[in-house]
């Protein structure tokens, strides 16, 4: 037994083969370290490359969201993985704005239009060591990735005007701006010829006001005198196009309302859409180049708000004497501005305008005068991006499609009062209006005529068009070509009950001469205002065509 013991003590003394008993079990160690970095350098390598397909295969479905799921896996298969891999797509909104965490940015489903697609990604990598240690065969990779469409443009809806009446415009433009105007038609022309950068109108107008590091959003959102708009519109102007008749008459403009004290919002103007949160002087890829005469034009309309413009205008028109005219302009719908960019499915619209022309139409025989009153109101008409069409990479195809809808028109003979001018929660339905008395005896006339449709047409714009700022026109289905022809047809005259023979046709006579001077009259009233009869006129001011992006 003590043999035994002796043995043990000696073998537990004994430290020859320690070194190689420690190396051997050191080996086993390095070896499965060695296993398991080979394992996990392929996962980090499988990471990266999952990664990047579910990048591209986002990217390609932001550029597809008709049909985002079959872009995304068609990416997903031609980069070597099952289409099984692709676990979802989804469409929704995403946002652009610092002030939003990062996370919160893309919202699904979308509000409105989709304009974004995240897509989320599992791959399995294969174990080699780690399997004896995790008892998996494989690692499970999952991964997403968010991207939103870039194409983008940049559109305008009223402010039309097809022809220049410089009385006319003096008329109604100082009476919305609360000046007095004496412009000439070659003023007015060179104000329509005149372009400028809406973002630098925008960025002298935050020099104008003192705000620096600002965004743009903090300039849109801010109440801003007319006269620092005009006097923005003027550096701007004087920047981009130096000296001119179209400076001067902007000078001109800017000096007769630098004392005005109405206010109005600059995002009633322009809305940037997802270019809002830019820091001002900073440019998006897709740009707004407008008339100096459209911005000055629509400035007025909307600082004028609700108010009456009140005029007497002289057409020089044959069989008219002269022309009193009460018009006022509704707010636009909320929200909505007179510029928009921004992706597929954001709106423009018209602001309602109403407007109460009394034609004083020179008579014959015993009818020395009449005095028609006709009233007119159009709706607001809308414009709408439907669709932005990149032609990659040769954007010399792309094209834009707006649906535009003119405003409905709904007219009278009839005696509207101011009363009903300004009331834009009713339509008028005024009683029957004197036109002319003879011999003491009033002869009165009611007549009312409506025209409009409510489906939008699809106009589309070619690159040359925005290039070229082409406005095009949209004239509703059941327009009339003469709406004074109309209201004539519909007009009853009521002679007191007392019979005279000839004298209801004389007044028909009479009027029925002057319904081609008539329609120009009222044509020229509705078009210095911004919009048409029946119709409306739009136009696209920029393109952006450089596809998806990643975000997040």
């Amino acid at each position: 037994m003590s043999g035994i013991l002796t043995l043990m003590r000696r073998f537990g003394a004994d430290e020859r083969g320690n070194f190689a008993m420690i190396s051997a079990g050191l080996m086993t160690l390095l070896i499965g370290c060695a296993g398991l970095a080979i394992d996990l350098g392929t996962i980090f390598a499988d990471r990266r490359k999952t990664q990047s397909t579910a990048d591209l295969a986002a990217i390609v479905a932001a550029a597809n969201l008709s049909n985002p799921v079959n872009a995304a896996t068609a990416t997903v298969t031609q980069n070597n993985y099952p289409a099984s891999a692709l676990v979802s797509v989804d469409t929704g909104t995403y946002t652009a704005n610092s002030a939003i965490a990062p996370q919160s940015r893309f919202v699904t489903p979308a509000v409105g239009i989709p304009n974004a697609a995240r897509v989320t990604l599992t791959t399995q990598t294969p174990l080699y060591f780690a399997r004896y240690i995790t008892g998996a065969s494989h690692f499970n990779i999952t991964t997403t990735a968010t991207a939103t469409s870039t194409e983008m443009a940049t559109f305008a809806i009223g402010s039309r005007l097809l022809s220049v009446n410089g009385g006319v415009l003096n008329a109604l433009l100082g009476s919305m701006l609360g000046t007095t105007l004496s412009l000439s038609v070659m003023d007015y022309n060179a104000l329509i010829s005149a372009k400028i950068d809406a973002l630098d109108f925008l960025s002298a107008l935050a020099t104008r006001i003192n705000l620096t590091g600002v965004t743009y959003s903090d300039v849109l959102s801010s109440n801003v005198k007319v006269g620092d708009l005009m006097a923005a519109a003027l550096t701007t102007q004087q920047l981009t196009n130096g000296a001119g008749a179209a400076t001067t008459a902007l000078s001109t403009i800017s000096q007769a309302v630098t004392g005005s004290s109405t206010k109005v919002s600059p995002g009633t103007l322009i809305d940037l859409g997802p270019f809002a949160n830019l820091t001002v002087g900073q440019k998006p890829k897709v740009g707004a180049s407008v008339s100096v005469f459209d911005l000055v034009n629509t400035v007025a309309q909307i600082a004028n708000g609700s108010h009456q413009i009140a005029t007497s205008v002289n057409f020089g028109l044959p069989g008219i004497a002269n022309v009193s005219v009460i018009a006022t302009i509704g707010e636009r719908p909320v929200g909505s501005s007179w510029i928009a960019m921004g992706t597929q499915g954001v709106s423009v619209h018209t602001a309602q305008t109403r407007i109460l022309a009394t034609v004083n139409v020179l008579g014959s025989g015993s009818i020395a005068s009449i005095n028609l009153p006709v009233y007119v109101e159009v709706a607001s008409g809308t414009a709408t991006l439907n669709a932005v069409s990149c032609g990659h990479p040769n954007i010399s195809t792309s094209q834009v499609t707006i649906g535009v809808t003119p405003g409905i028109v709904d007219a009278w003979i009839g005696n509207v009062t101011v009363a009903d001018m300004t009331n834009f929660t009713t339509k008028p339905n005024p009683p029957p209006a004197t036109l002319v008395s003879v011999l003491g005896i009033p002869i009165t006339g009611l007549a009312h005529v409506g025209m409009g449709n409510t489906t939008s047409t699809n106009v589309n714009f070619s690159y040359s068009d925005i290039q070229a700022g082409t406005k095009k026109t949209v004239t509703t289905t059941n327009f009339l070509t003469s709406l004074t022809s109309s209201l004539l047809g519909d007009l009853t005259l009521n002679i007191a009950g007392i019979p005279i023979p000839g004298l209801g046709a004389l007044v028909m006579s009479i009027l029925s001469a002057v319904t081609s001077p008539i329609d120009q009259v009222l044509a020229s009233l509705l078009s210095t205002l911004g919009i048409g009869l029946g119709q409306v006129d739009v136009w696209v001011l920029g393109i952006r065509c450089d596809g998806a992006v990643l975000v997040n």
